[in-house]
C-alpha cells in the first residue's frame, strides 16, 4: 500500500497510473460549509493524485491510502458539488457529488456546578445543543479539556482561574453563548482524622488522611519532614506514605489556601517476640498460650506459620495471651504484628498429633490393681499423663512412640477406659477390665481315687476367665462351663487331702480341699 499527504500546492512524484482516475463514492456525502470534514473518497486510479477538488477549491489537504481510496479535508464551501481526482494522468469523472450544509452554533443552556475552586480542577457538565463536533470549550479564554457525550452534553475540567468567567463551547457553526462559572476562593484545609495513627520508626506506613479542603494539596508533612509520597483521592481524603521519624508528630497538609491544623501521629518502636509458653499444644488448636517480649503496644495481628490467632489479648506491653489455630504438625514461627513493624519467633510453637490408643495388654486385672500392663498406639512418645477411668496409675514409663507400661491402679469390678494425654491431646479410650478375684463355694466330689480319672465340678462366682486350676499345687485341665462353674480333671497322687484353687486375671481363690483316698488292702 503507497500513501502520501498533499497540501494544495503540494506535487506528488508518484508513478504514473495506468488510467484516468475515477471517482465511486464519496463518504460522508454532505458536512459543514465551514469544511475540516473528513471525507473517504473512493474509486480506481488515485496512485500519484496532485489534487482532490470539491467543485473549483482543492481540499486543503489530502492522503493517498492506495491506489483505489483517498482520504481528504473538505474546504469551505456551500451548496451540492462535485467531487474529483487528479492524477497526472488527467482528472476524474464528475458524477459523485458532496451537500455543504449550514451547520448552526452550539447554544450552551447551562453548566454544572457552577462554581469550583481557583486551583480548577472541576469536572462540570454543559448542557446545550449543538455540540456535534465541538473543537473548543473555553472558561474565559482559557481551554480546558472535555469530552463530548452527546449532541447536547459535554464534561469538561475546569482550568484554574479567578472570578466570574463565561463559558463557551466552540463548533464547527461557531462559538455558542456564554454560561457563567464562578472560581471561588480556597479555603484553609481542616484535617479531622488520620488513620493509622502509629507506625515504625522505619516509616513507609500507608495512611488516610480524612478533613476538608485537600483537593489542591501540595505537601503533606510528618512533623516537619516531607511524606515518602501521597495521593489526593477527594477534597476530604488524601493517602500518603509516612517517612521515617521517631515520637509523636504533627500531621499537616498545605493547599494553595494555606497549612491546615496537626493531627497527631506516633512512631512506634518494633516488637520483639521472645517466648512462646506453653509452646506446643495440638494440631486442632484451641488451647491458649502466653507470649513475652516487649514493644507489643497496639498489636494488630499474632500468627502461627501464616494462620491468623483464632483471638489474642494484649495483656500489657510484654504479654498477650493467644488462642492457637489448626493447623498441621510441626513447627511454625510465631510472629507478633504492630504499628511498629513485625518480630517473628522461628519454630516458636510446635503442633503435636493427638495421641491415639489401639490396645492395652493384659485387658484385664485385679480389683487391687499392681499389675502392669502395655499401652500400644501412635502418638505417644510425649505422655504427661495415664489414666484409668479418672484414675492415674502409680507410675507409667514412655517406652517409645508407640508403647508405654503403666502400673494399674485400683478400681471398682467392671469396665474402666484407659487414656493418654500429650501436648497433643487425650487419646481415644480403650476399655480395661477390673476383676474381682474368683470364689469356689463347693468342690463337688470332694474325695476321690489317688489314680485320677474322675472330674470335679467347682461352683462359685468370677469363674468365667480361668487362666489356672491346681490340684495339689499341679495345673490340671479344666473347662469353664459359666461364670459359677468349672469342671476340672483329677490329677493321680498319694493318699491325702490337697488343696483345689481356680486362678483368673482377678486374682486367686481360697483354695477347697480334695482328698485322695487309697483302694482297700485285701
Amino acid at each position: 500500500m503507497n500513501s502520501s499527504a498533499h497540501s494544495p500546492t503540494a506535487s506528488a512524484a508518484q508513478p504514473l497510473a495506468a488510467a484516468t482516475p475515477a471517482v465511486i463514492s464519496v463518504s460522508p456525502t454532505s458536512g459543514s460549509t465551514a469544511g475540516g470534514t473528513t471525507v473517504t473518497v473512493t474509486g480506481t486510479g488515485f496512485t500519484g493524485a496532485t489534487a482532490v477538488r470539491f467543485g473549483a477549491t482543492q481540499a486543503p489537504s489530502f492522503t493517498v491510502i492506495s491506489d483505489t481510496q483517498i482520504t481528504a479535508t473538505t474546504p469551505l464551501g456551500t451548496g451540492t458539488v462535485q467531487v474529483t481526482v487528479t492524477t497526472p494522468i488527467g482528472t476524474s469523472n464528475q458524477f459523485v457529488t458532496y451537500t455543504y450544509v449550514t451547520t448552526p452554533a452550539p447554544v450552551l443552556a447551562s453548566v454544572a456546578p457552577s462554581s469550583g475552586p481557583a486551583a480548577g480542577g472541576t469536572t462540570v457538565t454543559l448542557t446545550g445543543s449543538g455540540f456535534t463536533g465541538a473543537t473548543a470549550v473555553r472558561f474565559g479564554a482559557v481551554s480546558a479539556s472535555f469530552v463530548v457525550n452527546s449532541a447536547t452534553q459535554i464534561t469538561a475540567t475546569a482550568p484554574a482561574g479567578s472570578g466570574t468567567v463565561q463559558v463557551t463551547v466552540t463548533g464547527p457553526g461557531g462559538t455558542s453563548n456564554g454560561v457563567p462559572f464562578t472560581y471561588t476562593a480556597v479555603p484553609v484545609p481542616v484535617l479531622t482524622s488520620v488513620a493509622p495513627s502509629s507506625g515504625p520508626a522505619a516509616g513507609g506506613t500507608t495512611v488516610t488522611l480524612t478533613g476538608t479542603g485537600l483537593a489542591t494539596a501540595n505537601a503533606v508533612r510528618f512533623g516537619a519532614t516531607p511524606a515518602a509520597s501521597f495521593t489526593v483521592v477527594s477534597d476530604t481524603h488524601i493517602t500518603a506514605v509516612a517517612p521515617a521519624g521517631t515520637g509523636t508528630v504533627p500531621v499537616t497538609v498545605t493547599t494553595s489556601g494555606g497549612t491546615s491544623n496537626g493531627i497527631s501521629y506516633s512512631y512506634s518502636a518494633a516488637p520483639t517476640l521472645s517466648g512462646v509458653s506453653p509452646n506446643q499444644g495440638p494440631t486442632s488448636g484451641g488451647n491458649t498460650v502466653t507470649l513475652t517480649g516487649a514493644n507489643f503496644t497496639g498489636a494488630t495481628a499474632v500468627t502461627f506459620g501464616a494462620t491468623p490467632a483464632a483471638s489474642f489479648t494484649l495483656v500489657s506491653p510484654t504479654q498477650i495471651t493467644a488462642v492457637v489455630p489448626a493447623a498441621t504438625a510441626g513447627p511454625v514461627g510465631v510472629t507478633v504484628t504492630t504499628p511498629g513493624g513485625t518480630s517473628t519467633l522461628q519454630s516458636a510453637y510446635f503442633y503435636v498429633n493427638t495421641p491415639v490408643l489401639t490396645g492395652v495388654a493384659p485387658p484385664s486385672g485385679p480389683l487391687s490393681g499392681g499389675n502392669i500392663v502395655t499401652l500400644t498406639g501412635v502418638h505417644l512418645i510425649e505422655a504427661t499423663a495415664v489414666l484409668f477411668g479418672t484414675t492415674a496409675p502409680s507410675a507409667f514409663t514412655v517406652l517409645s512412640d508407640t508403647q508405654i507400661t503403666a502400673v494399674v491402679p485400683a478400681g471398682a469390678a467392671g469396665l474402666a477406659g484407659v487414656t493418654v494425654s500429650t501436648a497433643g491431646g487425650t487419646s481415644n479410650a480403650v476399655s480395661y477390665t477390673y476383676l474381682p478375684a474368683p470364689v469356689v463355694t463347693t468342690l463337688i466330689p470332694s474325695q476321690g481315687p489317688t489314680s485320677g480319672g474322675i472330674t470335679l465340678t467347682l461352683t462359685g462366682t468370677n469363674l468365667a476367665q480361668a487362666t489356672t486350676v491346681l490340684v495339689g499345687g499341679a495345673p490340671a485341665g479344666f473347662t469353664v462351663v459359666s461364670d459359677s462353674s468349672i469342671v476340672v480333671d483329677a490329677l493321680a497322687g498319694a493318699a491325702g487331702t490337697v488343696n483345689v484353687t481356680v486362678t483368673t486375671p482377678g486374682g486367686t481363690s481360697a483354695p477347697k480341699t480334695y482328698t485322695r483316698v487309697g483302694s482297700p488292702g485285701i
